[in-house]
C-alpha cells in the first residue's frame, strides 16, 4: 500500500483538520467528526445535512456551504457516523426552522440517522429525512436492504440546498429532495478495486483483463464480472440500465453526471461522457447540463458511474441556483 497518510487510524481526523485549514467557511464541532458551515445556524433557514462513511470525498463535507449543505457527519472509512455525532450536527445547524437529513440507503446510515433524529427531537429539533436509493444495479447488497444510495445524492444536496436557501419551509424542501430521488438513477463500474487504509490491500480481487459492473461505493464487488470492454461498450451497459429504470421518453430533458471513482483520469471520464451524450441524442432526449468529474468516490478505485436525472423547470432552476462550497461552485 502506498498512500499519503500517517497512521491509518488517524486518516479521518487529519483529513477533517486539513479541510478546515483550507476552507475557513467550514468549522469542525469540537470532539466530533462533524463539519458545519461557519455561520451555522443560519437564521430562519431550513438546514440540510448529510453524512456517511469517509473515503468518498468530496462527499460529504465538500458540499457544505451556501446553497447546499449546512453540515456533514463523517464516519470512519466506509463506516456510518455515530448517532450521537449526527444528533450534535442536527442541533448545531438548527435555526428553529427544521432540519432535513439526506441519507444514502445503507443500513448503518439509515439506522443511525433515525436514532439521531429521535435524539435531536427530544432536544426540541424538528427533523425530517429522505433516503436516496438511486443505484439501479442491485436491489440488495452487502450493506443495504433495497437499492443503494450513490452519486445521485449530490443532485439531492444541490436541489434541496437551493430550495432551503430560497427560504422554503421544511415540508417543501423535503418534497423537492424526494422529487430528485424519484427521478434519478445511477450505475457504476470498476477497473480496479480500492485499497482501504486499515486493510492495506484490495477489497476484492480483479484480474488485469477483468472489470466489475454494478459496483457500489464501499469497495463491494458488483453484479457482473466480465472481460475488459471498450469505453463505449461500458458506457452502453451502464447507461441503458439507467435509461430503462427511468423509462426515459423522447422529448424529455435530463442532467447527467459522469462520476469518477477516485483513480480515473479526467480524460477517460470525458470519453464516457461523449458516448453517453450520443446515446441520449439517439433517444431524442435533451441534455440540459452535463457534470463530469469526481463527485462521490471510492478512495483510489479506478472506474466511473453514470447518473441521469430527469428535470423540469423547477429542478433546472434549483440546479442553476448559486452555490459556494469547497467542492462545487455555481456562480450567481
Amino acid at each position: 500500500m502506498k498512500k499519503l497518510i500517517n497512521e491509518p487510524s488517524a486518516v479521518v481526523d487529519e483529513m477533517l483538520d486539513g479541510m478546515v485549514a483550507a476552507h475557513p467557511e467550514v468549522r469542525r464541532l469540537d470532539g466530533t467528526n462533524v463539519l458545519v458551515r461557519s455561520d451555522a445556524p443560519v437564521d430562519g433557514k431550513v438546514a440540510v445535512v448529510s453524512g456517511g462513511g469517509s473515503g468518498h470525498e468530496p462527499t460529504h463535507g465538500g458540499y457544505i456551504g451556501e446553497g447546499m449543505l449546512d453540515g456533514a457527519a463523517a464516519g470512519e472509512v466506509f463506516t456510518s457516523p455515530t448517532a450521537d455525532q449526527i444528533s450534535e450536527m442536527i442541533q448545531a445547524v438548527d435555526s428553529g426552522a427544521g432540519v432535513l437529513c439526506v441519507v444514502k440507503n445503507y443500513e448503518g446510515d439509515v439506522m443511525n440517522f433515525d436514532t439521531a433524529a429521535e435524539m435531536a427531537g427530544m432536544e426540541g429539533a424538528t427533523v425530517e429525512q429522505v433516503v436516496v436509493n438511486d443505484d439501479v444495479a442491485v436491489e440488495d447488497s452487502l450493506y443495504t436492504s433495497g437499492r443503494r444510495g450513490v452519486a445521485g445524492t449530490i443532485f439531492v444536496h444541490k436541489c434541496a440546498g437551493a430550495k432551503a436557501a430560497e427560504g422554503a419551509d421544511l415540508a417543501t424542501v423535503k418534497q423537492v429532495a424526494q422529487k430528485v430521488i424519484d427521478n434519478v438513477g445511477t450505475m457504476g463500474m470498476a477497473l480496479t478495486s480500492c485499497v482501504t487504509p486499515e486493510k492495506g490491500e484490495p477489497t476484492f480481487d480483479l484480474g488485469d483483463d477483468e472489470i466489475e459492473l454494478g459496483i457500489g461505493i464501499h469497495g463491494e464487488p458488483g453484479t457482473q464480472r466480465t472481460d475488459i470492454m471498450s469505453a463505449d461498450e461500458i458506457t452502453e451497459h451502464l447507461a441503458e440500465r439507467v435509461f430503462d429504470d427511468l423509462e426515459l421518453e423522447e422529448g424529455e430533458e435530463v442532467v447527467t453526471m459522469v462520476n469518477g471513482m477516485g483513480g480515473t483520469p479526467q480524460s477517460e471520464l470525458y470519453i464516457v461522457n461523449r458516448k453517453l451524450q450520443s446515446m441520449l441524442g439517439d433517444r431524442g432526449v435533451e441534455t440540459w447540463d452535463a457534470w463530469v468529474g469526481d463527485y462521490m468516490t471510492s478512495l483510489d478505485m479506478m472506474g466511473c458511474s453514470v447518473t441521469v436525472l430527469r428535470v423540469d423547470d423547477e429542478l433546472k432552476e434549483l440546479l442553476a441556483a448559486p452555490a459556494h462550497t469547497p467542492a462545487l461552485t455555481v456562480s450567481d
